[in-house]
């Protein structure tokens, strides 16, 4: 299948490696590799060995299957099956996170946004827009959460003036702009 350029919750950019997992990833901008993980969606049909194998993945998303069998006790075909279930079910995505400062994104920030209507509508045209790499319905003094990643302020403000803040059912919105990035992994998903 490919590479495939997704988002994903987090302050990075991520292109999603779909199928199977290629012995390397060319991509000169991977800073480090990802797996996240949804592992309530196969609740009990998760065991031990599919947790050892999202814990491998997370410390080396580009990991061959040889050595992830040899890490969890089964035969590379056995762990390429199981990788291929977890990914075909949506419980793990193995992606690569890139800095968006290396190319070029220098302005990254949380939109608060208070709404009318369906919220559900209007976090389906949030996450259509390029510039917005994660949304989130909340409960709270805001009922979406929206990140954005641009190129400078003038996207920022050209992005909230001219589309955010225009799209039926946005009744305000608060911009939080990041100083300095403090923490970000993705390794919580098999305690």
């Amino acid at each position: 299948m490919g590479n495939a350029v997704t988002t994903g919750s987090g302050k990075a950019r991520k292109a999603s490696v779909v199928g199977r997992i290629p012995d390397e990833i060319s991509c000169e901008t991977v800073t480090t590799a990802a797996v996240s993980v949804a592992v309530d969606k196969l609740g009990p049909n998760i065991d031990h060995i599919d947790r050892s194998i999202i814990e491998q993945l997370q410390r080396d998303g580009r990991a061959p299957y040889t050595r992830l069998g040899a890490a969890v006790g089964l035969s590379e075909a056995a762990v390429r099956q199981r990788v291929q279930k977890l990914t075909d079910a949506g419980v793990m995505q193995v992606v690569a996170v890139t800095d968006p400062m290396q190319l070029g994104f220098f302005r990254q920030a949380m939109i608060g946004i208070r709404a009318t209507g369906d919220t559900r509508v209007l976090a389906d045209l949030l996450a259509a827009m390029p510039a917005v790499d994660y949304v989130v319905l909340t409960a709270g003094s805001f009922d979406i959460l929206a990140e954005v990643v641009c190129e400078d302020d003038d996207e920022l403000l050209e992005l909230l003036n001219s589309q955010i803040r225009n799209l039926d059912g946005v009744r305000s919105t608060e911009t939080f702009v990041y100083l300095k990035l403090h923490k970000q992994f993705y390794n919580w998903g098999t305690r």
